[in-house]
């Protein structure tokens, strides 16, 4: 189904849209109407909003866009994109659950997944979605809170320990502009152990993919959660995915996100530690070349006392493309003895590429320990000779430099399979 909106501007064409089409969406409709309040009021955020001051996306979304509920794909089209051999696998096709290209009929016990458009009535649902991201705090929070009409709600029950790695594959393949709305609701209980990947990909597609993914995830008490992020959305992918993300006490939250690909790729990663003991991990790793705009904000909001956040970005950046690096810690005045560190480090290949780095501390705590530091540079000349005084060729001894810098975000990558893939995928693209 599929429905093409013809007005003048890209924001009237999403006024339009939830109009006509707000009586077939799923939840609850005062919701959503809240949220198209929202976005009325802040618009496409485009240049003038500080936030995404490196990135024109109203630009990038001139022309027309069809509004595309599903597409048929085939599995053999997608075959490689399910690259454990062993996962529970849930694809996701232009924003909408695809069950028959999924494997989810024999599950672990204790873990619950449930297409969103059908997750309504589940109590646990009920009591946490929406509750974290703010309609009124980004404007792509409250276009998906208004639009979504498809995804996943996932659910790990009390004193559960998944073993087999939970995969969510969000592929778009479409012949002409869309804009795609997918929403994940994923609650891990208490005493639980879980590892989720979630992937973007592109595939057999000519025209563009505008992907508005945003993610609510509830850790409680003394749950363990690893969750990696794979974003490869070739030159025709656009990608803005947002991950609201809110701990208990005592748990422990680490998560990677590996940009390969993509026209332009915005990711919002907020984290909320409420409560004491919470451990948090932060790893990211971009790859850009060509015209691509990667742009990653972070925010860690550390509300109680005695927690650990770390957090480490890289990048690699060649031609013309450009990156931006936004980290904040915001440590409040009751977040006593608060471990906090941040890093971010850059390496230019090209003259023409441009690396935007910012990393935040905002501290109301006296007694705290937190820092944050970034470095942009070149690949260093002195090693480079030294490699090829060893009998090294020069573009072996850049590939072998670059290798070793992107390996320490690589390396925390705890599924042996993944990282070899992570690392297959590096090696081809300094090729």
């Amino acid at each position: 189904m599929e429905t093409a909106i013809k007005t003048n501007t890209l924001k009237d064409k999403l006024l339009s849209q939830f109009e006509s089409s707000k009586n077939s969406l799923f939840g609850n409709l005062q919701l959503r109407e809240r949220a198209i309040e929202s976005f009325a009021t802040l618009g496409i955020h485009n240049r003038k909003c500080e936030e995404y001051k490196y990135v024109n996306i109203d630009l990038m979304l001139k022309g027309e866009f069809a509004f595309i509920y599903e597409k048929l794909i085939s599995g053999k089209q997608i075959e490689h994109t399910k690259f454990l051999k062993d996962a529970i696998n849930i694809a996701i096709v232009n924003g909408v659950f695809n069950e028959g290209l999924s494997n989810i009929k024999s599950l672990p016990k204790g873990l619950q997944i449930i297409n969103i458009a059908e997750a309504t009535s589940n109590e646990t649902f009920q009591k946490h979605y929406s509750k974290y991201a703010d309609v009124n705090s980004d404007s792509f929070i409250a276009l998906n809170t208004t639009l979504a009409n498809g995804g996943v709600f996932i659910c790990i029950a009390k004193g559960s320990i998944i073993e087999t790695p939970i995969h969510i594959i969000n592929i778009s393949s479409t012949k002409e502009n869309i804009i795609i709305n997918s929403r994940n609701l994923i609650v891990v209980e208490a005493n639980s152990q879980v590892r989720f990947i979630e992937s973007f990909e592109t595939i057999d597609s000519s025209a563009k993919t505008f992907t508005n993914s945003l993610t609510e995830m509830v850790i409680e008490d003394n749950a363990v959660v690893d969750y990696y992020k794979i974003q490869d959305e070739k030159e025709v992918g656009y990608l803005v995915n947002t991950t609201q993300v809110n701990q208990a006490k005592q748990s422990v939250f680490n998560t990677n996100t590996i940009t390969l690909s993509g026209s332009l790729v915005r990711n919002n990663l907020n984290i909320v530690l409420d409560g004491e003991h919470i451990e948090t991990h932060l790893n990211g790793l971009y790859l850009t070349n060509g015209n691509q705009v990667v742009d990653n904000h972070t925010l860690v909001d550390h509300r109680k006392p005695n927690c650990n956040s770390n957090e480490l970005y890289k990048g690699i950046i060649e031609d013309k493309s450009s990156a931006t690096f936004n980290g904040k810690i915001y440590v409040r005045k009751d977040a006593q003895k608060t471990n906090a560190f941040q890093s971010n480090k850059n390496i230019l290949l090209s003259d023409d590429g441009t690396i935007n780095t910012k990393p935040q501390l905002e501290i109301y705590a006296d007694d705290v320990k937190c820092s944050h530091g970034t470095s942009t540079g070149k690949l260093d000349a002195d090693k480079i000779f030294y490699l090829r005084a060893r009998g090294l060729s020069e573009t072996s001894a850049k590939k072998l430099l670059m290798h070793a810098f992107a390996s320490e975000v690589v390396d925390t990558i705890k599924i042996e399979a993944l990282r070899e893939y992570v690392e297959e995928k590096i090696s081809k693209r300094f090729e």
